[in-house]
C-alpha cells in the first residue's frame, strides 16, 4: 500500500510525441490537398509558419481571462472556452433543477450510420429511437435528440478521446473537461462542451445503441469516456494550476469528495445486434451508467435484442419491419423512463441512495 503521507512524483519516461517542423508542416497542409486551394500556397504557407510557432510553443488555450472570484486561484489564466463550457452547464444545470420545467430527456442515437455518408442508409437505431421518441412524447415528456452519427456525417463534429487524466489523480481530471480544445496540437472542433449540458439538463437519458464487434459504438465509447469527468471530476481547474500533476496527486491524498455531477437522473437502454454481444453491451451501459450515480427505471427500461439473427445485412430494416415486438419493447422503455423521471422529481428516490458509499471510484 502506498504511504498517503507522501505525494509520489509524476512517473516519466514515454518516448516523445514532438514532430520536426518539415513533417508538421506536411500533416498541416494535408487540409488542402483539394486543388482548389492551389492559388493560395503562399497564404497556406504563410497559416503554415503560424501554427508551427503555437505548435511549439504549446499555445493549448490561446484566449484566456483571470479566473476572478470564486476559484482558488483567482490569478490563475483560465481558458475562456472552458469558461463557456462551465456556464452552459450551469445554466443547464439550472433548468434541471427547476419544479415547473417539463420533463426533459435525452434521447442519444449511438450508431454512427447514416444514409447522407457512406452507408447510403439509415440506421436501424435511428427508427427504434424514433419508437421511443414517439412513446416519450406521447407520455407528455420533451426530447432533446443526440445524434452520435453527426461525428462521421457533419463537417467538424468531433469527439476527441480521453486522455486519462483520471489515471493520474481525480482533481487532474476537471468538469468540464479542460483537455480540449488544444488548439497548439490542432485538437478543436470538439463536441463535448456541446455534449456536457445536454446531460446536465435531462431528467432522464435513453441510449439505444448497435453492437460493434461486441462492444459499444466508436462515438459511443469516446462520449462515455470523455463523461468521466461528471463522475469525480474537479470543478475548479485552478486549483491545480491547469495540468499541474504532483499538485493534483496532493489535492487527491488530502482527501477527496468524487462528486457525481449528473448522479440523480434516471435511464434506460436499448441495444440491438445480428448476432452477438447485446446482453454485454446493455450491462456496459447500465453499469457504467449506475457508476455515475443515474437510476435505472425497472425491468421494462433495459432492452437487449437480435434484429434478423444472423440473416443477411441487406434485408435487416426488413426484419426490424416484421418485429412489432422490439418496436413496442422500445416504447415500453421509453415509457419507463418518463415514470421513473417523475417519480425522482417527485422525491421518491431509490432504497438506499442516501447511503456513503465506503469504496469511491
Amino acid at each position: 500500500m502506498p504511504d498517503h503521507g507522501t505525494v509520489p512524483a509524476p512517473r516519466k519516461g514515454q518516448p516523445d510525441a514532438k514532430l520536426p517542423r518539415e513533417e508538421f508542416e506536411r500533416r498541416y497542409r494535408l487540409a488542402f490537398i483539394d486543388p482548389a486551394f492551389d492559388g493560395q500556397r503562399e497564404a497556406i504557407d504563410r497559416l503554415a509558419a503560424i501554427a508551427w510557432e503555437a505548435y511549439q510553443e504549446g499555445r493549448k488555450a490561446p484566449r484566456t481571462h483571470k479566473a476572478g472570484p470564486g476559484f482558488a486561484d483567482p490569478d490563475y489564466d483560465l481558458s475562456d472556452e472552458w469558461r463557456a463550457a462551465r456556464d452552459a452547464i450551469r445554466a443547464a444545470e439550472q433548468r434541471q433543477r427547476d419544479p415547473a420545467a417539463p420533463d426533459r430527456l435525452l434521447l442519444v442515437c449511438a450508431s454512427p450510420r447514416s444514409e447522407h455518408t457512406c452507408p447510403g442508409e439509415m440506421s436501424k437505431t435511428w427508427r427504434l429511437l424514433e419508437a421511443a421518441h414517439e412513446a416519450a412524447t406521447a407520455a407528455g415528456a420533451t426530447c432533446d435528440v443526440l445524434e452520435l452519427n453527426r461525428t462521421t456525417s457533419e463537417y467538424g463534429r468531433k469527439i476527441h478521446p480521453c486522455k486519462g487524466c483520471v489515471s493520474t489523480a481525480m482533481p487532474l481530471c476537471h468538469w468540464p473537461c479542460s483537455c480540449y480544445p488544444n488548439h497548439g496540437l490542432g485538437q478543436h472542433h470538439d463536441w463535448m462542451n456541446g455534449i456536457y449540458p445536454r446531460w446536465a439538463e435531462a431528467h432522464g437519458v435513453m441510449i439505444v445503441t448497435p453492437v460493434h464487434w461486441n462492444s459499444p459504438t466508436s462515438p459511443l465509447k469516446l462520449m462515455m469516456d470523455r463523461l468521466v469527468c461528471a463522475d469525480g471530476g474537479n470543478p475548479d481547474p485552478t486549483s491545480t494550476s491547469g495540468k499541474d500533476a504532483g499538485r493534483a496527486k496532493a489535492i487527491e491524498l488530502a482527501g477527496w469528495v468524487y462528486p457525481q455531477h449528473l448522479a440523480g437522473r434516471a435511464f434506460s437502454v436499448v441495444v440491438h445486434g445480428d448476432a452477438e454481444g447485446t446482453r454485454g453491451v446493455r450491462h456496459i451501459l447500465a453499469d457504467w451508467l449506475r457508476g455515475m450515480g443515474l437510476v435505472d427505471a425497472g425491468a421494462p427500461s433495459q432492452v437487449d435484442r437480435y434484429v434478423g439473427y444472423y440473416e443477411p445485412y441487406a434485408t435487416s430494416h426488413q426484419a426490424l419491419d416484421g418485429d412489432h415486438a422490439l418496436l413496442e419493447e422500445t416504447r415500453n422503455a421509453a415509457r419507463a423512463l418518463v415514470e421513473r423521471v417523475r417519480q425522482l422529481r417527485a422525491g421518491q428516490h431509490e432504497a438506499g441512495s442516501n447511503l456513503e458509499m465506503p469504496r469511491q471510484k
